[in-house]
């Protein structure tokens, strides 16, 4: 017990460095550069950063932003997991699902994000966008996990003819659910900053990327620095919230198990 917290001493102390290093890297870039309009001091950010959050404005950006980003990932959660059941009790549905991931996988981002202007909305697309760069990678992680169960298991399964439904939710979700949430808080994160690149792309109104693209037009510099440092803030939240999720999966898993 001593030592794990001797270590996670150590790992608070190598964050804060970390943090402190960027932040110094960012007060010489800007002596270096000497143009407000490239690199924005920190103190102006600051400041801009503080009328941001006192402005009702970007606090309905924000929940706007987070909500489509909670959306997005769900449903790309939910797609996956309908499709990895399927593929782990079908052959043909594995094989058949495998060059759509493919194909999703290497469709280009900002052609989708044209095209979805044209058939959709500045608010829709950027949910779609993101909903298409996370369902395959989500995918992705919930068939490895599932081909990483003891075949023996899976065969006992069979031989003793257990129900579909009692190995899905007794044998495969107990088994699969820490290694897949294990991964949920770096995929909102990346989630997060789908959306906000497809909003700015989009120019979606009341938007953190929307923010972002007005913040540029009008050379607010220090504005656009001070939204970039709350997307950063916002992602690390939201890793450091879902990293939870791996107690109770743990504590699921285990009484899969017994």
């Amino acid at each position: 017990m001593k030592k794990f917290f001797t270590q996670r001493k150590l790992n608070i102390i190598f964050s804060v460095v970390s943090i402190l290093l960027m932040w110094l890297v960012w007060i010489i870039a800007y002596y270096c550069v000497g143009n407000d309009y490239i690199v924005p001091s920190f103190s102006d950010t600051a400041v801009s950063l503080w009328y941001l959050l006192g402005s009702g404005e970007f606090w309905t950006a924000f929940a706007l932003t987070f909500l489509r980003t909670l959306e997005a990932f769900a449903i790309s959660f939910l797609l996956a997991s309908a499709l990895t059941a399927l593929s782990a009790f079908s052959k043909t549905a594995k094989v058949m699902i495998k060059p759509v991931m493919s194909f999703l996988r290497t469709v280009p981002t900002l052609a989708i994000i044209l095209l979805l202007l044209i058939w959709t909305n500045a608010k829709v697309a950027p949910v779609i966008v993101t909903v298409l760069v996370l369902f395959p990678m989500i995918y992705s992680q919930m068939l490895s996990a599932v081909e990483g169960i003891d075949g023996g298991l899976i065969q006992m399964a069979e031989l003793y003819k257990i129900p579909k439904k009692e190995r899905l939710f007794k044998i495969y979700l107990p088994l699969v659910s820490p290694a897949v949430f294990s991964q949920t808080g770096a995929n909102v994160s990346l989630g997060l900053k789908v959306m906000i690149s497809a909003e700015v792309l989009a120019s979606t109104f009341r938007s953190l990327g929307g923010m972002m693209q007005s913040a540029r037009g009008f050379l607010e510099i220090p504005r656009l620095a001070a939204l970039t440092l709350v997307a950063v803030l916002l992602g690390l939240a939201l890793d450091i919230a879902f990293s939870q999720l791996k107690r109770i999966n743990y504590k699921w898993a285990g009484k899969g198990n017994d």
